[in-house]
């Protein structure tokens, strides 16, 4: 078959070379874009006298029927395209006739692509933050269920000092946030319209770019045409915000996976989210969250992919850069799917409260509230510390708590001592002592998810 590029060359390329150009085994998936953004082109083109007003409405008629078919299945990809640009154009052209070959004036392939996929991007940001929000409010929801569980937090990965669960779930919450914000500020920079870049280096035809990208819903439109048609910045800047977002939702699938553990028993997951052993009859395995953590060095990889595709590439266009949507459409599909299986498995998720509390109790975690009540009565910080520090020492050696021992025990350490010890290192009262903004008691978690659920509105 003869390429629509044909002249310059006669268009027939070998078999193996034409399968190695081809692009519409992924790219047809923008039809959408595709035909949008051709509706829009063809409405300008008329606007500036470029097309005939029955030109313009024979296209976008072709055009509509064309869509309308894709979408209902009875028109399938050409896979003897190179592209969906051209699969569009060669249909349109045989079913409005020679009006079809009009619609590619004052426009190329190269714009015509980055429109689609900053079209496609945008769409997708939306769709993935949406997303995150569901897994933002799970998790609020959650965080409120349990905003006063005692549970050990950690540094080090050893039992530090005493939170709520609700507190350390308000944690991700706020991570999560963040990547909305990061995807938000992203596609600032997406909603830039290219398309008038042409090939490089713009058009002799009288066009109005701006009108374009105001039918196509566009904030602005690319100040240089180089520029336009040769960046993927705003994709390398897309999937670095993919690639935070699975950063940590790998780090709470891997606390997740280490709660559900017998050997913490924090967490239950429901058994839709778990999966067992083919030999073990015993196991229930965490098996969501462990494909989530594994999948980030997937989309890690499509970062990767773009920044090394495009860090040698001379202006203006390069083949090269048909690379872009693999690794782009691999990596919104994969944190999709992450965040869909994740939200349904915190809304499911249990906590078991006891195991909590009973690991705070024997983590020694309320040994700084110790020190601390020793400052109150009087004594430099570092000199609590000493007593304190002896103290848990003397409850590792003899297989006691801090709440097990008596108060002369606790005056062999100090005559400071009194019976208001017990006060300061009771858990609870720990947890609702750190009151200070952001902190873990239960009014200020109250607060985080206030604010949480306000900012996803």
């Amino acid at each position: 078959m003869s390429k629509m590029w044909a002249g310059r060359t006669d268009g027939v390329t070998d078999k193996k070379a034409d399968d190695f150009n081809s692009s519409i085994g992924f790219d047809f998936r923008m039809f959408s874009e595709d035909i949008t953004g051709s509706i829009a082109h063809a409405q300008m083109l008329a606007h500036k006298g470029i097309l005939t007003t029955n030109e313009a409405e024979l296209i976008v008629d072709g055009l509509c029927g064309i869509l309308d078919d894709i979408k209902s299945g009875k028109l399938k990809p050409d896979p003897n395209c190179e592209d969906i640009h051209m699969f569009i154009e060669q249909v349109l052209t045989e079913r409005i006739g020679d009006a079809g070959k009009k619609l590619h004036t004052a426009r190329s392939r190269n714009d015509q692509v980055a429109l689609d996929i900053r079209m496609w991007t945008k769409t997708k940001i939306d769709e993935i933050t949406g997303k995150i929000k569901t897994l933002v409010a799970a998790l609020a929801d959650k965080a409120d269920e349990y905003k006063d569980a005692v549970m050990p937090g950690y540094t080090h990965l050893q039992r530090a000092q005493p939170v709520t669960f609700g507190h350390y779930l308000m944690a991700y919450c706020m991570m999560l946030l963040r990547d909305t914000e990061r995807l938000g500020d992203c596609k600032k920079r997406t909603d830039v319209s290219p398309i008038g870049c042409c090939a490089l280096a713009g058009t002799t035809y009288d066009t109005d770019r701006k009108l374009e990208a105001e039918i196509l819903g566009f904030a602005d439109v690319c100040k240089n045409s180089l520029d336009g048609v040769s960046d993927r910045d705003f994709l390398i800047e897309f999937l670095s915000g993919l690639a935070t977002l699975m950063m940590h939702l790998s780090r709470l699938s891997e606390e997740i996976i280490l709660w559900s553990s017998w050997e913490f028993g924090f967490i239950e997951l429901s058994d839709g989210y778990t999966t067992g052993s083919s030999i073990m009859p015993q196991k229930k395995n965490p098996d969501m969250a462990e494909l989530v953590r594994g999948k980030t060095g997937r989309v890690y990889g499509d970062l990767m992919t773009l920044l090394t595709v495009m860090k040698g590439l001379p202006l203006a266009y390069n083949k090269d850069m048909q690379e872009d949507k693999e690794p782009v459409f691999d990596a919104a599909d994969t944190v999709a799917a992450c965040l869909d299986v994740y939200a349904g498995m915190i809304k499911t998720m249990t906590a078991k409260t006891d195991n909590m509390k009973k690991a705070a109790q024997k983590g020694f975690i309320n040994a700084t509230d110790l020190a601390d009540y020793l400052v109150g009565k009087g004594l430099p910080f570092r000199s609590a510390y000493k007593i304190s520090g002896q103290i848990v020492s003397y409850c590792i050696k003899n297989g006691k708590i801090l709440e097990d021992l008596t108060l002369d025990e606790y005056k062999n350490f100090s005559e400071l001592f009194d019976g208001k010890v017990y006060d300061a290192i009771d858990l609870q009262n720990c947890v609702s002592r750190r009151n200070s903004y952001g902190g873990t008691s239960v009014q200020s978690v109250i607060g985080q998810i206030k604010y949480v659920k306000e900012a996803i509105k």
